[in-house]
């Protein structure tokens, strides 16, 4: 059985043509297990009645009796754990309200689509399903406790992978950001996204983030002793910022390992700079800027407290989150975000790294706006340090061409 035949799909639209249509292209691409309805309830009593939910749901947005909205808050009270493909004839924006309001359930959207749907715009965003990072197809996502992942990162069982970034205007590698992975003796390859939020609750984040550092940073050095010189990034947690000693142990690491400050750049994910008591993160933040490492806001545009900030720290770097910058070149709101975005930063005299380069027409974009850096799936996926050489030869293949 093929991963794509094990998939379980669940097509649900009240557009009878739609529903051939879809069910044809899955069918193309090797998937075979396809439930097809035009009735939310309908939907909800067959999911109810199956051993296991939905792997993927292709939801229409506008259909009588249940719309899609409703449909995700009772998938939400299932504690739904699948992927979303969002389809519609509503206006872009409207899509893209659905998108994040089914994000912020934790629940992943693949993408989505207008209608009419064209069929090789779905046919991609499944093919990128079935080689992404978001687990293996036909598998539901499973919960981890505390014990298990004090267990992994006492057995060393945690593994960084380094996705490329590189100079928008020359192509060239400049750095990496390092991204930790539980190599599971069970499971297989665990990302982040199931279990750095467990680490954070369960006060094993600090444990985490030193590995991680103290890794990436024995890799930077690794990479200097063979003459390649990147600037490597290294997410860091606001919980981490408010532990006592975490400001002195980067230097010291950093010191260790020989690789200056500047060469270090320490991600903070935008969506977690707001807390009740900052001042012992802001103190660290300040402390390590004095200190010569870089800062960089992740993910930005995400969060609630953008210019505040922007205004009360002072990073270096500024992250367009990936929303904001794959097909900005079609999508009037992600071009007007990308654009305000870039501006601030320009003000503020920021480096700029744009997120989420899926293809040709992103880097393009990217190239005619003036963007600083950039990183994503079409320049590179993170990959184990021993793969970058073979990416470097193959990056430069493609850039002179």
């Amino acid at each position: 059985m093929t991963a794509a035949s094990a998939v379980r799909i669940l097509a649900l639209d009240d557009d009878p043509f739609m529903l051939k249509l879809l069910t044809h292209v899955v069918a193309r691409l090797g998937f075979v297990q396809v439930s097809t309805y035009e009735r939310g309830h309908a939907a909800l009593e067959w999911i109810d009645s199956q051993p296991l939910p939905p792997d993927l749901i292709l939801l229409d947005l506008n259909m009588p009796d249940m719309d899609g909205v409703e449909f995700v808050r009772h998938m939400v009270e299932r504690q739904y754990t699948g992927n979303f493909i969002l389809i519609s004839g509503e206006e872009e924006r409207m899509l893209q309200t659905v998108e994040r309001l089914v994000q912020a359930h934790n629940i992943p959207v693949l993408g989505r689509l207008q209608k009419p749907v064209k069929p090789e715009q779905l046919a991609a965003l499944l093919q990128a399903w079935q080689a992404g990072e978001t687990g293996d197809a036909g598998t539901t996502k499973k919960k981890y406790g505390a014990d298990a992942l004090r267990i992994a990162l006492d057995r060393q069982q945690l593994v960084n992978h380094y996705q490329p970034k590189v100079a928008v205007a020359s192509g060239a590698l400049v750095g990496v950001e390092t991204l930790v992975r539980w190599q599971h003796p069970d499971d297989g390859l665990v990302f982040p996204a199931q279990f750095v939020d467990l680490a954070e609750k369960h006060e094993l984040i600090d444990d985490l983030t030193r590995w991680v550092l103290t890794t990436a940073l024995a890799q930077a050095h690794a990479w200097q002793q063979a003459g390649l010189d990147l600037r490597v990034a290294i997410n860091v947690s606001m919980d981490n910022l408010a532990s006592p000693g975490f400001t002195n142990f980067v230097a010291a690491q950093a010191a260790a390992a020989g690789i200056p400050p500047q060469r270090i750049i320490l991600e903070l994910t935008e969506s977690r700079l707001m807390q009740d008591d900052q001042r012992a993160s802001l103190e660290s933040l300040t402390r390590l800027r004095l200190k010569r490492f870089t800062l960089s806001i992740d993910d930005f545009g995400t969060g609630h407290s953008s210019l505040t900030r922007l205004h009360d720290i002072p990073f270096d770097e500024l992250k367009i989150d990936q929303r904001f910058v794959h097909r900005a070149w079609a999508e009037p709101t992600a071009r007007a975000m990308y654009d305000a975005s870039l501006g601030l930063a320009r003000q503020l005299g920021m480096a700029v790294v744009a997120e989420g380069i899926e293809d040709q027409q992103d880097w393009d974009f990217v190239r005619l706006t003036g963007c600083d850096f950039a990183q994503g799936y079409w320049i590179g996926r993170p990959m184990p340090a021993a793969d970058l050489p073979a990416w470097i030869k193959t990056w430069h293949e493609r850039m002179q061409r």
